[in-house]
C-alpha cells in the first residue's frame, strides 16, 4: 500500500511561474546553465546550479555553491517571488507536447515505501551524483527536483483528476519556448482523504525518471532522523517530493546510440561479423535528406528490430532468436540484446557508462541527430525501439535492473514550480 500525502507547497507567484519554472538540473552543464539563464533573474537554475553565479571555474561541488544554492532561495522567499500555501495540498501537473497530454498527482511519497520496496527501482545509482543532491536538498532544508513516479491505473485517481481539470482553474498556464505547454492545479484540501485513501489502495509506486533524487532525498531523510534522535513519521523529512502519473498517461521515448568508429574493423568485416545476431537488411527506400519525415520511413517499428546507419546508408536489423531468452525480462530488452550481442563483442564497448566511444542520443532529438554525428564524424549509429512501461515495471517488480540508458522520458517535468520543506 502506497503512502503519497499532501504538502504545503513553496511555489512561485502565477506571474513569475513561466520566469522560474527550469529544466532539471542534469540535462545541462554550467556553461549551458549559465547562458539559459541570461536576462532571467528568478530562473530555477540560480538556485539548482548555483555555481553559475559564482566566478567561473568554481568547483560545481564545493561548499560555496551549496551555501549560494540557500541564499538564493531564502531571498526569493524573502523579495515575494515565492510564496508559501496555508493548508497541506496536491497539485496536477499537465504536460502538453504536439498535441499529447499527461498528467499526474504532486504529493509527497514515503522514504519508507522507498526503502521497503513499495518504490520500485529500475537503475542503479552513482555515488558522486548522489552525494551532490544530498548536499543541495540538506542545505536547502527543501526537496526542489519532482521525482517522476508512475502507477497502474487508478479509477478514482483518475476520475479525480479529470474533473479537476475539466472544471477548475489552474494556478499555473504556460507554454515554454520548446512548444511545451505546463499547467498545474491546486487540489482543493476537501478532496485530500479520497486521494490518499485512493493512493493507500496502489501496491506499489514505480520510479519512472529521478533515481538519484530519490535516493538522494531518502538519505537526507534518514540522516535528519538520526539528527532528530527520535521522531513520529509524520516529520516532513520523512517524505519526498514527487508526481504520480498513471502509466496510461506516459511515453518511453527511444534512446539511441552513437559509436565513433568501428572498433578497427572494415565496413564488410563489420557487417559479416554482426551477422552472427542480426538478420541484416538494406533498405530498398533510402530516406531523401535528413528531414524527420523522411526518416520516419526506417524508424524501428517492432520490439527486437533496429536500424542502422553507416556511411550514408540505413539497413534494418532484426535480432535473430538465438540473440536473446524471451523468459528473461532483461536478456529481451533491446538495449540488451544490442549491448551484448553487437556493441560488447564486436564494437568493443565492454562499459556503456564509461566508454567516451559511445554517446547517447534521446529520441526527441530524432534519427536527424544520429544522421548529422554518422556523417561528421563516421562509425555507426543505431536507432532503437522504445523500452516499453510493461518491461519497465517487469523488471522493477522482479527487483532486477534496466542496463544504463533504457529509457528516455519527454516532457520534463519543470523544477522550481513546487518545492517541499523538510521543515
Amino acid at each position: 500500500m502506497a503512502i503519497f500525502r499532501p504538502f504545503k507547497a513553496v511555489r512561485p507567484t502565477p506571474e513569475l511561474a513561466k520566469d522560474v519554472a527550469a529544466l532539471p538540473y542534469d540535462v545541462m552543464n554550467s556553461e549551458e546553465a549559465r547562458e539559459m539563464v541570461k536576462g532571467n533573474p528568478v530562473s530555477f537554475l540560480h538556485i539548482d546550479r548555483a555555481e553559475i553565479d559564482l566566478p567561473e571555474g568554481t568547483d560545481p561541488y564545493s561548499a560555496q555553491v551549496y551555501q549560494k544554492a540557500a541564499e538564493t532561495m531564502n531571498a526569493r522567499i524573502a523579495d515575494g517571488t515565492y510564496i508559501t500555501d496555508d493548508e497541506p495540498c496536491y497539485y496536477i501537473y499537465r504536460l502538453t507536447m504536439n498535441g499529447r497530454s499527461q498528467a499526474g498527482i504532486v504529493g509527497c511519497a514515503s522514504i519508507d515505501d522507498y526503502m521497503n520496496g513499495t518504490i520500485k527501482k529500475h537503475e542503479l545509482t552513482v555515488e558522486a551524483k548522489e552525494q551532490d543532491r544530498i548536499r543541495h536538498v540538506d542545505a536547502l532544508d527543501a526537496n526542489t527536483g519532482i521525482i517522476f513516479l508512475t502507477f497502474r491505473g487508478s479509477e478514482t485517481i483518475e476520475n479525480a483528476m479529470k474533473t479537476i481539470m475539466a472544471h477548475e482553474t489552474p494556478i499555473y498556464d504556460f507554454t515554454e519556448e520548446d512548444g511545451i505547454r505546463h499547467e498545474v492545479w491546486k487540489v482543493d484540501a476537501s478532496r485530500d482523504e479520497e486521494l490518499q485513501s485512493a493512493f493507500a489502495a496502489v501496491p506499489c509506486l514505480y520510479i519512472a525518471d529521478g533515481h538519484h533524487r530519490a535516493a538522494s532525498a531518502v538519505k537526507v531523510g534518514m540522516k535528519r532522523r538520526k539528527e532528530a534522535g527520535s521522531w513520529t513519521g509524520n516529520e516532513e523529512f520523512n517524505f519526498f517530493l514527487a508526481a504520480a502519473f498513471p502509466s496510461s498517461e506516459l511515453a518511453i521515448w527511444d534512446y539511441n546510440r552513437y559509436v565513433h568508429d568501428l572498433n578497427g574493423l572494415t565496413e564488410q568485416e563489420f557487417m559479416d561479423r554482426i551477422g552472427t545476431y542480426f538478420e541484416v537488411r538494406k533498405f530498398d527506400a533510402q530516406p531523401d535528406g535528413s528531414s524527420e519525415k523522411a526518416l520516419a520511413a526506417v524508424k524501428p517499428k517492432e520490439k527486437h528490430t533496429f536500424s542502422m546507419y553507416m556511411s550514408g546508408t540505413w539497413y534494418g536489423l532484426k535480432a535473430k532468436p538465438a540473440a536473446y531468452d524471451e523468459a528473461d525480462v532483461v536478456s529481451q530488452l533491446d538495449v540488451t540484446i544490442l549491448q551484448n550481442r553487437l556493441l560488447a563483442p564486436v564494437l568493443g564497448i565492454g562499459d556503456p557508462r564509461t566508454d567516451g566511444r559511445i554517446s547517447f542520443v534521446g529520441g526527441i532529438r530524432g534519427l536527424a541527430e544520429l544522421v548529422r554525428l554518422t556523417d561528421n564524424g563516421g562509425g555507426v549509429a543505431f536507432a532503437m525501439y522504445p523500452t516499453t512501461l510493461d518491461d519497465l515495471m517487469r523488471i522493477a517488480d522482479e527487483g532486477k535492473i534496466m542496463p544504463p540508458k533504457s529509457t528516455w522520458f519527454e516532457p520534463k517535468l519543470r523544477s522550481g514550480l513546487l518545492i517541499h520543506r523538510l521543515s
